[in-house]
């Protein structure tokens, strides 16, 4: 028995479809696919959200100082006046600094981190933000199925679709 299934696309067509149906998965919970690509779109996702529990806490705080443009009041950077070695003068950006916490991955985490970004395309939701779907899987998903073993997604047949009679099914986080 192969590893996995064809889906009748060449392998870079194939990869590319089940991106954007993991993604979709990860980011919505829930989505409509016919019934091949459900399996293999749970095998993958149940393997990245067994990944990303077992690396959720990996991770240390700091504090970094990062420079900002400083904005005005119509949220236009603000310039300064310089003068070059050699006399002449041009506009730099105002910057102010600020102190952050930020969070620090283990290496291990930012393995698991890398491993998620080959699988997982950045999308957008309904108003247009862009969402990373590795940040949501780790911040939102993992905590969710923490204590669970396996079994994160669960496939529901719906039956022969309307015109060429492939099965559907629905697939969606448990």
């Amino acid at each position: 028995m192969p590893a996995q299934r064809k889906l009748g696309r060449a392998t870079d067509v194939r990869m590319s479809m089940l991106r954007g149906l993991v993604t979709a998965l990860i980011v919505n919970g829930r989505i409509e696919t016919t019934e091949h690509r459900a399996k293999e779109v749970k095998r993958i996702a149940d393997s990245l959200i067994a990944k990303a529990i077992k690396e959720k806490d990996n991770f240390t705080t700091r504090d970094q100082v990062i420079s900002y443009a400083k904005k005005d009041a119509k949220n236009r950077k603000v310039l300064e006046s310089a003068t070059s070695k050699n006399g002449r003068k041009y506009d730099v950006v105002a910057r102010e600094m600020k102190t952050d916490i930020v969070k620090v991955d283990a290496p291990s985490r930012l393995a698991t981190r890398r491993q998620l970004i080959q699988w997982l395309n950045k999308s957008h939701d309904e108003n247009g933000k862009v969402i990373n779907p590795v940040n949501h899987l780790f911040d939102v998903v993992a905590p969710k199925y923490e204590g669970r073993d396996g079994g994160y997604t669960r496939i529901i047949k719906l039956g022969a679709r309307r015109g060429d009679a492939a099965e559907m099914a629905v697939i969606e986080l448990v």
